[in-house]
């Protein structure tokens, strides 16, 4: 928004101060942007529940599918998304890897006595 607005209103560069000219146009420059971004916003805030709505039922519709200890079946168009048993039951693989690298202690050599 700034740049377009500078670009657009500002021609003189030669003074601090800007002129009225300048100033009119920057504040219904600004004044514009800011108008259609609040229009996009209220849009965007009556799409959303709706959106995040449709998202949970999918995803409710797919959690239903899956019954415990069997494999995931498969959704009629959804792709095949293997879900953890318990949210953050998952182990990240760096812990993993973490956990199958040896110890301190067995991969220190025998002391000599």
């Amino acid at each position: 928004m700034t740049e377009l607005c500078f670009l657009r209103c500002i021609s003189n560069l030669n003074y601090r101060a800007l002129t009225r000219e300048e100033e009119a146009c920057l504040d219904g420059c600004a004044g514009k942007l800011v108008h259609s971004n609040h229009r996009l916003m209220g849009a965007y805030m009556q799409l959303m529940p709706s959106i995040v709505q449709r998202r949970i039922s999918d995803y409710e519709a797919t959690a239903a599918q899956v019954v415990p200890g069997s494999s995931l079946k498969q959704v009629p168009g959804a792709a095949s998304v293997a879900l953890p048993a318990a949210l953050g039951t998952e182990t990240h693989p760096s812990l993993q890897v973490a956990a199958s690298l040896p110890t301190a202690t067995e991969s220190a050599p025998d002391a000599v006595s």
